[in-house]
């Protein structure tokens, strides 16, 4: 077994290093963070503990008010130790793994890896979080022991959200610590490595930079405007809607100019080293500050009258435009759900974004295959960086392939476009494709087709499910063979809505897997878990009046949640993105959850002007009640009250883990931190409670406050009314609310049942639906195609 990492030192608190550190931290490692004592402290403030760390600390602080969380919830800063590099340098001794993230220059570094090895233990790790220093250099002076102990750590901001971890061994690192880290790295902290080469800027920040810069220089050429080439460089070419200059806002100019930099300074042979000169205006925007979002201008900036938009030539904000056939062009692309379509169909457009785009990607992915061999062997390593350092959807070689193979070598060849030997021997090898449907990859150093590296738990619910037919199927939802006796169902609507037919595919595969299974997986596939219910028939029935179908439809999915949570297999959910309203009551229905960290849940219907309606309010004080040991005296009316504020305050946990701290999810359910393996997971989690010998729960009956603790809510509510933070209509859903969760006004006189609050939660709901108020939420959430969200 190889030792596990369990206390981490972070030196350098800047932005990347309290990132670091706040991810070990959620990931459950001890962290000392470390950071210089500040220059031109006074007299006192030098006899002052406090004052003395004061960076680490103000590195921490801003780390807890990061937005977006670089937290998982505030509570891990608890695992975070601050410090400084005088008077706690020693403490380093006590870590395994020592990660530097200091200014981006050598000597600092060398002469911090001078005093390092004085101090770290013999089998402790040593690394450096550089984006593109080289190790030969920052290991000048180094005994041979601590250079088989460094490797290259290059996380990507922000960490916690980034998925890229690019390690880079140097020539003296010893194959077991690039083992150790590797697991540690995918296993701990749910990254995706790639393996990059001791070269400028590595893989991510080469191929991107280059790929940014291509597309900035060609503007000028071209005379576009940036709105232009973001709208051409950002969805429709299968890339995030930052796309290029909108990335450099976010990014900050002055850091993307460093990156640059970087390579033009060390790629003094390269052939394309001035696409790496950053452009003249760049450097004048730098001088003047406008260095994008944290100066709240660069290329882009909000003003009175709206976005403004920076104009190169007259370094001067105008009013945001664009062209308008690329804009026609562009939108007609972003249509398109496949990305690999999406963006063939952007490159062979005969205009003026489809000319533009062939020209940036024909040299791009020119020059990337070029780079094969020198920042990395496999493609599937640049493919990965890409992907998930730059969020691209498809990486170069897979775009390559979406473009067609053969085609696009002939396209760039008839353009002039230099391509190394090694693409054409693969096309006179008779390849289509970089990637074969058999799963394996073209590997361009040794010109033939190899076995693709596959982790097995990075599995899709394509590659687990058995068969070629599901084994229930109907027009919302699918429910295939997993294998091991686990049932799988998966929502095929519009962001994996709620509607008759999901719903009732819950009920159907319940019984199915009773019958034929030994355990029930609800996983779901594209950006979010589920949006919750799709509100089309409710305001449809609330338009015509029709209350009875509308307490059908409702008994319906309080029906389906029942039916999961009673099942007599067990059944898990496995959460992700937004799992918001009816989304979260189906998580509520399972036995367990299997939640990706990044899970974005809460009960939200009070935005459209109604209550959870799918057991919501049951569930939720399931949640509230079941720790509590019996005979053990508590007070119901602060367990309901929280468990109020969550629902009328609409509140939405922005991890898995804070999910727990607010109750949505039990303290025991899992947390996937890498989404890949959620569903290998998932179906262990299910396994393992069907091995375990699992029975269904038991009901229980609740002793709630009852009209007491009603008009103690009522006062709240009052309250907030006459202060101005809630209307009127928020004021009666609010009471409709109180009434179900206090158990009406007989719940402190006896125990109520779950039919009972259900009953009540039924009522309640339909009732919201006659109000007009509620009627133009829910109209305006269809008209706007939102997602049921407050």
């Amino acid at each position: 077994m190889t030792k596990p990492i369990r206390r981490a030192g972070v030196i350098g608190a800047g932005v990347m290093g309290s990132g670091i550190a706040a991810h070990f931290a959620n990931a459950g490692i001890e962290v000392l963070l470390l950071d210089i004592v500040p220059p031109n402290l006074t007299d006192a403030e030098r006899k002052d503990p406090a004052a003395r760390s004061r960076f680490a600390a103000g590195g921490l602080e801003k780390a807890l008010k990061a937005r977006p969380a670089a937290f998982f919830h505030p509570s891990h800063a608890r695992l975070v130790r601050t410090g400084n590099t005088e008077d706690h340098f020693d403490q380093l001794a006590q870590c395994d793994l020592v990660i530097e993230a200091i200014i981006e220059k050598m000597e600092p570094k060398r002469a911090l890896f001078a005093r390092l090895e004085q101090v770290m233990r013999k089998d402790a790790i040593a690394a450096s979080n550089t984006s593109g220093l080289r190790i030969e250099e920052m290991m000048q002076g180094r005994s041979e022991d601590f250079r088989k102990r460094f490797l290259v750590m290059h996380f990507f901001n922000p960490v916690r959200y980034m998925k890229l971890l690019e390690l880079v061994a140097g020539p003296d690192t010893d194959p077991a610590v690039v083992a150790r880290v590797r697991k540690f790295g995918e296993d701990v902290l749910g990254k995706g490595i790639v393996f990059g080469k001791d070269t400028p800027n590595f893989v991510g920040n080469r191929i991107g930079t280059h790929a940014m810069l291509t597309a900035i220089h060609l503007m000028i050429e071209e005379g576009l405007a940036p709105e232009d080439v973001d709208a051409i460089t950002g969805v429709a070419m299968a890339h995030p809607k930052s796309a290029s200059f909108r990335t450099g806002d976010i990014v900050g100019l002055d850091t993307f100019a460093h990156v640059a930099d970087n390579c033009y300074a060390a790629l003094e042979r390269d052939e394309d080293r001035e696409v790496f000169k950053v452009p003249a205006y760049i450097r004048s925007m730098i001088e003047a500050k406008l260095l994008g979002d944290k100066t709240k201008g660069g290329f882009y900036r909000k003003a009175k009258e709206g976005l403004e938009t920076l104009d190169p030539g007259k370094l001067q904000y105008r009013p945001h435009g664009g062209d308008e056939a690329i804009k026609k062009a562009t939108k007609s692309c972003e249509k398109i759900e496949d990305p690999a379509a999406r963006v063939k169909k952007l490159a062979n457009d005969p205009g003026k974004a489809g000319q533009f785009a062939w020209k940036v990607l024909s040299r791009s992915l020119a020059y990337t295959a070029r780079r094969v061999g020198e920042i990395a062997d496999s493609i599937v390593a640049v493919d990965d960086a890409m992907r998930w350092g730059y969020n691209w959807e498809l990486g170069p070689f897979q775009t390559w392939d979406a473009l067609g193979f053969a085609e696009t070598v002939e396209r760039m060849q008839k353009d002039g476009i230099k391509l190394p030997e090694s693409i054409l021997r693969m096309k006179q090898s008779g390849a289509t494709s970089f990637y074969r449907q058999d799963g394996a990859v073209f590997d361009l150093l040794k010109g033939e087709y190899v076995a693709r590296e596959v982790d097995p738990r990075n599995v899709t619910l394509a590659g687990a499910r058995r068969g070629v037919k599901p084994v229930l199927a109907n027009d919302g939802a699918e429910a295939w063979d997993l294998g091991d006796g686990v049932l799988g169902v998966t929502f095929k609507t519009k962001a994996n809505s709620l509607d008759p037919d999901s719903i009732g595919m819950l009920s159907l595969a319940a019984e199915k897997a009773e019958q034929d299974f030994r355990a029930l997986v609800v996983f779901n596939q594209g950006e979010h878990f589920c949006v919750g219910a799709n509100l089309f028939l409710v305001v449809m029935a609330a338009g015509n009046k029709d209350w009875e179908a509308i307490r059908k439809m409702v008994k319906g999915y309080q029906d389906a949640t029942q039916r999961l949570k009673y099942a007599s297999v067990p059944v898990v959910a496995a959460p992700y993105g937004m799992t918001l309203g009816g989304g979260l009551e189906l998580c509520f229905a399972c036995e367990a959850v299997q939640a990706a960290a990044e899970t974005y849940a809460g009960l939200v219907e009070v935005g459209v002007g109604l209550i959870p309606g799918g057991a919501g309010t049951l569930n939720m004080l399931w949640r509230a009640f079941e720790g509590i040991p019996e005979g053990v005296p508590v007070n119901s009316y602060d367990l309901v009250t929280q468990v109020f504020k969550n629902i009328a305050l609409a509140k939405v946990a922005t991890s898995a883990d804070e999910a727990k701290a607010l109750g949505f999810f039990r303290k025991t359910d899992g947390v996937s931190f890498d989404r890949a393996r959620q569903l290998h997971e998932a179906k262990a989690r299910a396994v393992g409670l069907a091995e375990a010998g699992y029975h269904a729960p038991v009901p229980r009956a609740y002793k709630l406050p009852g009209e007491s603790g009603i008009a103690t809510l009522q006062m709240m509510i009052d309250t907030l009314v006459a202060g101005g933070h809630a209307s009127e209509h928020d004021a009666k859903i609010a009471r409709k609310l109180a009434e179900v969760l206090c158990g009406g006004a007989g719940g402190a006189a006896r125990e109520v049942t779950e039919e009972e609050i259900l009953e009540l939660e039924r009522e309640a709901f339909v009732s919201l639906c006659g109000e007009p108020k509620s009627a133009e939420r829910m109209q305006y959430m269809l008209m706007n195609n939102k997602p049921l969200r407050n």
